[in-house]
């Protein structure tokens, strides 16, 4: 009997290679869509191009979370549990729909270009990355998923939100100001969907850990 315990928590822990790739393919999909979405708030890209090529990458995304979806359902042994890897596959698909309402309402609202919004989109660019890395270490060390997913949790999205918002209400408030803060808004919102995929990996590794 202990040889078939044994063997039943060594394919627990088997690596899915198949399912982390696809979940990484999820991420690379929606850095395409943070590096579009900066490209656009920095001049390079005209709107009307940014809002076609977002509606390609959304729909690549969407393929993605499908093959991820199918992925989960079938695969005989998840590295950690499934219902975590569901919420962060579900978190990152949220962090590229948010990128694409966030593009359709610059032209909503006809805001141009600013300093402020990049930052943003910088640090979520970083926090994306981290979470690539986060995601490779599934089918490893547990602590190893934890430490890489705090670096995700701790992203910079936040504070640079409240100090984008602090230096946008300093001076008189117009109707350009309110449209820009609701912009950012939206960017601190992918900063919360980044933190919930970082909940998700760590909430899997404690659970894989016991």
């Amino acid at each position: 009997m202990g040889f078939f315990r044994s063997l039943g928590r060594a394919l627990t822990r088997r690596p899915d290679a198949e399912l982390v790739g696809a979940l990484r393919e999820q991420v690379a999909v929606t850095v395409e869509g943070v590096d579009l979405t900066l490209a656009l708030v920095n001049g390079e890209v005209p709107i009307a191009d940014a809002r076609q090529r977002m509606r390609e990458i959304e729909h690549r995304g969407d393929e993605c979370r499908h093959t991820t979806v199918n992925r989960l359902s079938s695969a005989f042994a998840n590295p950690i549990d499934r219902e975590d890897l569901f919420r962060l596959s579900r978190s990152i698909d949220d962090v590229l729909d948010n990128l694409h309402d966030f593009v359709r309402e610059l032209d909503l609202f006809a805001v141009q270009p600013h300093p402020l919004l990049a930052g943003l989109l910088t640090a979520i660019r970083e926090a994306l990355d981290d979470l690539d890395v986060a995601i490779s270490t599934i089918a490893e060390d547990p602590l190893r998923i934890r430490r890489a997913s705090l670096a995700v949790r701790k992203n910079e999205v936040r504070r640079r939100y409240q100090e984008a918002v602090a230096e946008t209400l300093s001076g008189p408030v117009t109707p350009e100001t309110l449209k820009l803060r609701e912009l950012l808004r939206r960017l601190d919102v992918v900063g919360l969907r980044l933190g919930e995929a970082a909940d998700a990996l760590a909430d899997g590794a404690m659970k894989r850990s016991h």
